[in-house]
């Protein structure tokens, strides 16, 4: 069996923690229901909390773990019992990083780590219910927990899957080898057997994940948690910004940037897709202009959305 991956081992710690610790005491059946593991990797899982503490890592800055008798406790050090000192912008990193462990599978919404982030947040004078969201996309809970298990016990899935690109729906088979968060989406790097090749799928695209009983060999090196690895014959495309649209730059892979006078810039993007490029542009408006390899596509994308808004006539319908 494929030990998971340890991203994947690392979000589940994070968000068992402050469970088991509130719990005081939960049964292991009901931590590892919970969490989705065995027994034997949560007792792995645990014994790396042992080496979690702060400098001198003295007994009173170290985590305690305890398991025994079929139940779990986990204590926190002495030292977060004193009180903390931070600034604004530490206050509100604690928030947004508390906010990224609540969006975890298995997180207690309404635990002490939620009710500690609400005061945290009063006092910043933030508004609860306008408080900044860290949220890896919109993931179905159930289509995360599927894909997860999967990779971790190297079974193919049944997707069906939106793509982007093409703007269709399509049913797949797919070997799930890693399930990890990128860019605020979460992904699952996969081989698809629609396709023959290693594919990078978004969650939230996904509205069917059914589990199979065909299992798959893992390759020996899980794929890189990247969200875009460009082929060596997509066509580049050189596209000159306005300021305005600077955020491309910092969105999307790019293989070089020039900046011009005015605070333009010209920047080299390979593209995969044409209707991906399509979008961008269509979004983009006139703060982007085509310098080469896609003369038109822009204005031509724009006069087709266009006419699917106009009668035969000419005429706008409704």
């Amino acid at each position: 069996m494929a030990r998971p991956a340890v991203d994947s081992r690392l979000r589940r710690l994070l968000a068992l923690v402050p469970w088991v610790a509130a719990m005081e005491g939960p049964s292991v059946e009901d931590v590892c229901a919970r969490f989705g593991c065995t027994e034997q990797e949560l007792a792995e899982d645990l014994e790396r909390l042992f080496m979690c503490g702060l400098y001198p890592f003295t007994p009173d800055t170290m985590i305690e773990v305890d398991m025994e008798d079929g139940r779990v406790w986990i204590r926190y050090a002495d030292i977060f019992n004193r009180p903390l000192r931070l600034t604004p912008a530490e206050g509100l990193a604690v928030v947004a990083a508390g906010a990224a462990v609540l969006s975890l599978p298995g997180s207690d919404p309404s635990g002490p780590l939620a009710r500690g982030l609400a005061k945290l947040a009063a006092v910043l004078g933030i508004d609860p219910d306008e408080m900044v969201e860290v949220e890896l996309g919109a993931a179905p809970p159930e289509v995360l927990g599927v894909l997860e298990d999967a990779a971790r016990t190297t079974h193919q899935v049944e997707i069906e899957y939106y793509s982007f690109g093409r703007d269709e729906w399509a049913v797949r088979v797919i070997d799930p080898y890693r399930v990890f968060g990128s860019a605020g989406q979460w992904y699952v790097a996969a081989y698809c057997h629609r396709v023959d090749d290693r594919r990078l799928f978004r969650l939230d695209r996904i509205r069917r994940a059914t589990p199979l009983e065909t299992t798959f060999e893992p390759p020996a090196e899980p794929p890189p948690a990247v969200v875009f690895e460009p082929r060596p014959e997509d066509p580049v495309v050189v596209l000159e910004l306005a300021p305005s649209a600077a955020w491309v730059i910092e969105q999307y892979p790019n293989e070089g940037v020039k900046a011009l006078k005015g605070g333009k810039l010209r920047v080299q993007l390979r593209v995969s897709e044409r209707a991906w490029l399509e979008r961008l542009l269509l979004r983009l408006g006139p703060a982007a202009t085509v310098v080469a390899g896609a003369e038109g596509i822009g204005r031509a994308a724009a006069m087709r959305v266009l006419g699917r808004y106009r009668g035969g006539d000419g005429t706008a319908t409704r």
